[in-house]
């Protein structure tokens, strides 16, 4: 099992129609195969991801936000570890809101 406990996470690429800003970090912590994760920045006032980490290290996880609107949007998102030369992880998510228009949409994330 891979171990997300204290990895930073950049986002490289987002679908036009979600609110993760390219300059955002995610500082994950991870207790057993639970992984947190508190974020902000950009369209993000506030958020919170909880996930569950399988031997694979994929990431089967939830979200819940408060954007710049005073909104609450809340989501799922299923994530898939890459290990690139460098040893870091590339994440490749694939995510759907469960609030507002249950859009789809996919982003990339990256390991500082």
């Amino acid at each position: 099992m891979i171990n997300y406990d204290n990895k930073v996470f950049i986002p490289l690429s987002n679908t036009e129609n979600g609110e993760v800003d390219l300059s955002m970090q995610f500082v994950y912590k991870q207790t057993g195969n639970i992984v947190t994760s508190t974020y902000s920045g950009g369209r993000i006032v506030s958020g919170h991801l909880i996930a569950l980490v399988d031997e694979a290290g994929n990431l089967d996880m939830c979200y819940h936000q408060v954007n710049d609107k005073g909104e609450i949007t809340t989501g799922i998102c299923k994530s898939t570890p890459e290990q690139l030369p460098n040893g870091k992880l590339r994440m490749h998510e694939k995510w759907q809101w469960t609030s507002g228009d249950q859009s789809f949409g996919e982003s990339l994330l990256e390991e500082l």
